[in-house]
């Protein structure tokens, strides 16, 4: 039980370069994007697999590469809105939204064998979402840690 006029000892602060945040997360966007794209090239343009039609790809545009890049670079902005919250939000701000990217992308991986296509195809699929998930969790983990710092409580 504490005693009056005890204060218990408070959690340093965070505070965040929401800028460089959404920077970092721009240039994460892009290169999730272009993940999509080179995986699109190699399955269907070298190894002449056609790869599975997400279920969650944005559809705007006649070409699945230029679809797949926008969707791939829609995930990484949300992620990165994701640890922006997650920083204010909760106690251990990177390993929440290391589990949370890690279970989306676990799941991403997993709905191409939920569609009824060649085998060859759902591994493609996969394996570049394995990919996009992955680079959208270490490129966002990484700028988080160059642009959330701590400071000791005032008061």
């Amino acid at each position: 039980m504490a005693q009056h006029g005890s204060t218990q000892p408070q959690s340093p602060r965070l505070t965040i370069d929401a800028g460089r945040l959404w920077a970092g997360g721009a240039a994460t966007a892009v290169v999730a994007g272009l993940v999509a794209v080179v995986g699109v090239v190699i399955s269907e343009g070298i190894l002449d697999i056609n790869m599975v039609r997400p279920q969650f790809l944005l559809d705007v545009s006649d070409s699945f590469a230029l679809n797949y890049f926008l969707t791939a670079a829609l995930a990484a902005l949300v992620a990165t809105g994701l640890a922006h919250l997650l920083v204010f939000t909760t106690p251990r701000p990177q390993a929440f939204y290391s589990w949370i990217v890690g279970l989306v992308t676990a799941v991403a991986v997993a709905l191409p064998f939920a569609k009824n296509a060649d085998t060859d195809a759902q591994v493609a699929t996969a394996i570049v979402n394995l990919i996009i998930g992955i680079s959208i969790m270490t490129l966002i983990a990484s700028v988080v840690g160059r642009t959330v710092s701590s400071t000791e409580p005032t008061g």
